[in-house]
């Protein structure tokens, strides 16, 4: 059975609609740095990444305490926000999907959705993934039966632990919850 790591990435330097692929802020680099020497002594292990900057920039200071070569994996990334749209459309867009389910979701989102789960679902190994909020959702809802698109609401760093048999993810531990996440 393994065991996988999900790690939000750390707080960014703009919002999901300030900027279609920001860095961290000063804040997200002492998170990220915080957040490897936490996992340090669970490893090392394999590490994937999400290809957005935000989070290969999380996932650098623990790829440099393991001496690793993160994987970028696009199945951990964003969800894909509709095309052509402009930032100020991602955030109302975002905010109204959020507080729905998967049911009414177009088949992009569907097959995004399903690339997720799978690339948790498929692991072998032990890995830490460094993603985003509404992926870690998507698993987490996975996990648990539950239909919604947000289950709770990961803090910038936390951690969130499944485990894999290679046919159903089981959620062992949520991360760490923010108090209240604003899409903007």
């Amino acid at each position: 059975m393994a065991k996988i790591y999900m790690v939000r990435h750390g707080k960014a330097a703009a919002g999901f609609g300030g900027a279609m692929d920001p860095g961290l802020d000063e804040a997200g680099k002492l998170q990220a740095e915080a957040v490897a020497f936490k996992l340090k002594p669970l490893g090392p292990m394999p590490i994937l990444t999400s290809p957005l900057l935000r989070a290969r920039e999380t996932a650098a200071p623990l790829a440099r305490l393991w001496h690793a070569e993160p994987t970028v994996d696009p199945r951990v990334g964003e969800i894909p926000s509709p095309e052509g749209m402009d930032l100020p459309g991602r955030v109302s867009w975002l905010r109204h999907l959020m507080g729905g389910t998967w049911v009414g979701a177009d088949q992009g989102l569907q097959a995004w959705r399903h690339h997720v789960v799978a690339a948790l679902i498929e692991r072998k190994e032990d890995a830490v993934i460094f993603s985003h909020y509404v992926a870690i959702n998507v698993a987490a809802a996975a996990a648990q039966g539950d239909d919604r698109i947000a289950v709770f609401s990961p803090d910038n760093c936390s951690v969130t632990e499944f485990k894999t048999n290679g046919t159903k993810l089981t959620l062992v531990a949520k991360g760490q919850e923010a108090p209240l996440t604003k899409v903007n």
